[in-house]
């Protein structure tokens, strides 16, 4: 186990203080900007084209952003801003590596005339070749222990390609892109504390990517951190971690979580 875990946090304008950070230094971000302006934060101000710009610079070769979006509705319409935002970033240089799905398995929010919203965006964005990926295999097959004899592959042209082999189906396999979260009090943290923040993703999220994108020892980053969750679970999981907050109120609050979870983290080594 990694014992110079190391932590960097940060008060201000992530626009700014990014800019002390070095170049192609940052393994994983993942962070969870302001959604159009479903959420009052604070009146700051968020100006997401430069943040980008840092986030590509910041970024190593082969390292990843998880940008977890979603859209508010605006005279009757979805924005779409997540869309433009994730459309930038393949302008700047970044590759869309993949669009995931954070659903929500409590209900949020409902409507009277359209459906149950109960889900939001995940863009893994990828600076240049990906270096990292650890799949999470915790999906049950539904036919375990099953013997294949032959496997079949589509080509582009439509012709099927019969390879032979013998496989026998696993308990487990990789997950889908989907993933399913509880959310709300005592379900995204049981930091209660926490809650003092308007807008938390659960831990088990950035768990999850972190575990996928990085290894221990890595460079965690969010310039955003809020309440703190990706710098507490980057802690836990023997990363070292960047963080920034603009609010003194929130950058209180993730200061507390992430020094409780160094301490955690210190007496797991003993």
């Amino acid at each position: 186990m990694n014992k110079t875990n190391k932590t960097k946090l940060l008060n201000g304008d992530c626009l700014e203080l990014m800019e002390g950070i070095k170049d192609g230094s940052v393994d994983i971000t993942i962070t969870s900007p302001p959604y159009d302006n479903m959420r009052d934060y604070k009146g700051y101000n968020f100006n997401f084209k430069g943040i980008a710009e840092q986030l590509y610079r910041v970024t190593k070769n082969g390292g990843v952003v998880v940008w977890v979006v979603g859209d508010a509705v605006i005279d009757g319409s979805e924005s779409g801003t997540s869309f433009e935002q994730a459309l930038h970033f393949k302008d700047i240089g970044f590759n869309l590596h993949d669009t995931m799905i954070y659903m929500k398995k409590n209900l949020t929010q409902p409507s009277v005339n359209r459906y149950f919203s109960s889900f939001e965006y995940m863009f893994v964005l990828c600076k240049g070749k990906l270096t990292t990926f650890n799949p999470l295999k915790d999906r049950i097959n539904k036919s375990v222990g099953r013997v294949h004899l032959t496997n079949q592959i589509r080509k582009k042209d439509g012709s099927i390609n019969v390879r032979k082999g013998r496989h026998i189906t696993p308990k487990h396999g990789m997950r889908f892109n989907v993933w399913e979260y509880n959310v709300g009090t005592g379900q995204s943290t049981k930091d209660k504390y926490a809650f003092e923040h308007p807008a938390i993703f659960p831990e088990k999220l950035a768990e999850d990517h972190i575990l996928s994108w990085s290894n221990v020892g890595d460079i965690v980053m969010d310039p955003m951190m809020g309440s703190g969750t990706t710098g507490k679970i980057a802690v836990l999981n023997n990363r070292n971690f960047i963080g920034i907050e603009i609010s003194e109120k929130y950058f209180a609050i993730a200061q507390r979580r992430i020094k409780q979870a160094k301490k955690k983290q210190q007496s797991m080594l003993f």
